[in-house]
C-alpha cells in the first residue's frame, strides 16, 4: 500500500496531533463549523485526511503526517 492510500479521519487527527483533547471535542468543533482544511470550511467529522492536507482550527494551521502519528 503506498503513502497515498494511506488516511486518517479529521476528528481522530485532530486528537492524536493535539489540536483538542478529546474525540469529543473534536467533533464538537467540528460542527461548530471551526475547522477549515486546506483552506475550506469542514463539518465532517469522518472526512479523510491524507498526507500533506492542511487543517487548521483556532488559529493553528497543521500538516497531516500520516507516518508520524503511527511512529
Amino acid at each position: 500500500m503506498s503513502n497515498s492510500d494511506v488516511n486518517i479521519r479529521l476528528d481522530h487527527f485532530m486528537k492524536l496531533s493535539g489540536m483538542v483533547s478529546t474525540g469529543g471535542q473534536a467533533k464538537v468543533v467540528i460542527q461548530n463549523e471551526e475547522v477549515r482544511v486546506n483552506g475550506l470550511l469542514e463539518t465532517r467529522r469522518r472526512k479523510k485526511l491524507k498526507d500533506g492536507d492542511q487543517v487548521t482550527f483556532a488559529g493553528e494551521t497543521v500538516v497531516v503526517k500520516i507516518a508520524e502519528l503511527a511512529g
